[in-house]
């Protein structure tokens, strides 16, 4: 049994998901009536999504669900046990895309929905990087993910590669934008409002107006009305490149040149 301070000294070799035993605290009163381990995760989620990783405790968790602290111990060990059981809840939200659809939709698809889960969940995205991540629901997403890759037909040792092009920048992509969204949120502004405003700002510093003004042909050539518009061609357009990057390699694997 991998204990709270075993844990807290070695995280990155400690599970929720490798330990098969009960918690290890000693019980001397009967599990709380009505409360279970979906239940606190479900609720785990929701303190998440309202407040916050940084404001997510035991003791919160607890007051949300009406119950004392101690009672959690009945099903977990440890805070980390928590954080990881909401992370692997919410892989569930991601379907799968139809089986026989070509590799690109399947992919396109994919990635979209990883994408709006990070958005969605902002406080996934330090959890992914934290813990192994090995629980039933992001395995379930790791293995189709891992099929649609393999149905690229690229040859085995670039698959991995181009697997991490793809939702490396659909991880990074869905945190900005989450943390953009987040952030206006907590201003009470919408997300156009927040741009006019910083863009304002920052035209109005003489120092940093001439690299605004530089960039503004590039931003008009770039299209759309909103700030989410704008966001959503670039999304497009990037996720393009890579499935074009991929199947060039692709070619260029199956049907080599001579180099001149």
């Amino acid at each position: 049994m991998v204990s709270a301070s075993d844990r807290a000294k070695n995280p990155a070799r400690t599970s929720v998901w490798l330990d098969r035993n009960t918690p290890s605290r000693s019980r001397r009163t009967e599990s709380p009536a009505g409360l279970d381990r979906n239940r606190i995760t479900e609720a785990s989620v929701r303190l998440l999504d309202a407040e916050g990783l940084a404001k997510f405790s035991m003791r919160r968790l607890a007051a949300e669900l009406d119950v004392t602290a101690m009672s959690l111990y009945w099903y977990v060990d440890t805070k980390d046990d928590l954080l990881e059981l909401a992370l692997d809840s919410v892989y569930a939200e991601i379907a799968p895309p139809p089986e026989d659809a070509d590799w690109q939709v399947r992919l396109r698809a994919f990635a979209r929905s990883f994408r709006e889960l990070i958005v969605r969940h902002i406080w996934i995205s330090p959890l992914a990087g934290t813990f192994l991540n090995i629980g039933p629901n992001a395995m379930l997403f790791a293995y189709a993910v891992q099929d649609i890759i393999r149905a690229t037909g690229l040859p085995l040792e670039r698959q991995t590669g181009a697997l991490s092009a793809v939702f490396q920048f659909v991880y990074g992509f869905g945190t900005v934008e989450g943390h953009f969204k987040a952030r206006c949120d907590a201003a009470g502004l919408t997300q156009d409002e927040f741009h006019r405003h910083a863009m304002g700002t920052i035209r109005a510093q003489p120092n940093l107006r001439k690299i605004v003004e530089s960039s503004d042909d590039l931003m008009t050539a770039r299209g759309g009305d909103t700030v989410e518009e704008m966001r959503e061609r670039d999304f497009v357009f990037a996720l393009d490149l890579l499935i074009a990057g991929i199947e060039a390699m692709r070619d260029r694997t199956a049907s080599p040149t001579t180099a001149r």
